[in-house]
């Protein structure tokens, strides 16, 4: 039996003065790691009736909505310092950048509350209203 004794550090002293990100969660893997033009070739079309957006991404449809992280929470864009050569050497990340909203893309239909992207933002209020203080 072997244990996996890797850990993962986070160099966190800097968050304060990180620069805030445009974050868009893709419904596809996109094999690059990097920065990305992505003002110049994903321009999204806003709906005037709903907060939908819309794009064609490689000729398919993406229908895209602004999702907010919940109160109190900022979302970490991370960066390997190091990369381990192995699974039992440590990580070390370090905050990139900084974001509070995201937009959230579907393939052809529009994001719902039924997506696990959309139901993680409620955790925090929903873990508060489980685990805290029971009032009368």
């Amino acid at each position: 039996m072997s244990c996996n004794t890797s850990v993962t550090h986070l160099h966190v002293s800097s968050v304060g003065q990180t620069e805030r990100a445009s974050v868009h969660l893709m419904p596809c893997e996109i094999e690059h790691n990097g920065l990305a033009q992505v003002s110049q070739y994903f321009t999204a079309t806003t709906k005037n009736h709903k907060q939908e957006k819309t794009v064609s991404f490689r000729g398919r449809g993406l229908i895209g909505q602004e999702i907010s992280c919940p109160q109190g929470y900022t979302g970490l864009v991370l960066k390997e310092i190091n990369k381990p050569g192995s699974d039992q050497e440590d990580r070390a990340v370090r905050v990139s950048s900084v974001f509070d909203k995201l937009t959230y893309w579907n393939l052809e239909t529009p994001p719902n509350s039924d997506d696990t992207v959309v139901m993680a933002m409620d955790w925090p209020e929903l873990a508060e209203a489980i685990h805290g203080p029971i009032e009368d």
